[in-house]
């Protein structure tokens, strides 16, 4: 049994060209890519600083609807309460509602509003997604004691 070996010889300027066309073409693929990644970047960076606002806001609901259920508290001390909860930049465009229990056993419920642009940057605007005019909102329901 013979062997045969097959000998191909490479063209060096072909090999050249051919590397020089596929760093073009990972160029390419960047030039693309990139873009995309970095709006997704942008999208979960917005979105993680709205979550963690949110979470700031239910706390608040909640230690203001712990107040509520206190004898002798009224709308302000819950209001007080409330903002001492949150942080400066939703402080500035909370609105709050209490709906108060008169009686031992009925249920208290405080409500806490603020902007979405207070909480996170504005940065999937130029593809269409503002936050605009959008709010957070929390509740808290608790029975009075």
């Amino acid at each position: 049994m013979q062997r045969r070996m097959l000998h191909i010889s490479h063209n060096s300027r072909g090999c050249e060209r051919k590397r020089a066309r596929r760093r073009g073409f990972m160029s390419f693929e960047l030039v693309m890519t990139l873009p995309v990644f970095g709006l997704v970047l942008m999208g979960l960076f917005e979105f993680s600083m709205l979550f963690f606002a949110r979470g700031d806001l239910v706390e608040a609901a909640r230690v203001g609807a712990r107040k509520a259920t206190l004898p002798g508290v009224t709308d302000a001390d819950v209001e007080a309460e409330v903002r001492s909860m949150l942080p400066r930049h939703l402080e500035k465009t909370m609105q709050i509602s209490v709906t108060p229990a008169l009686h031992t056993g009925e249920v208290v419920t405080v409500q806490v509003w603020a902007d979405m642009s207070s909480a996170a940057p504005d940065l999937l605007w130029p593809i269409g997604l503002s936050l605009g005019d959008n709010q957070l909102y929390a509740a808290a329901h608790m029975i009075r004691e």
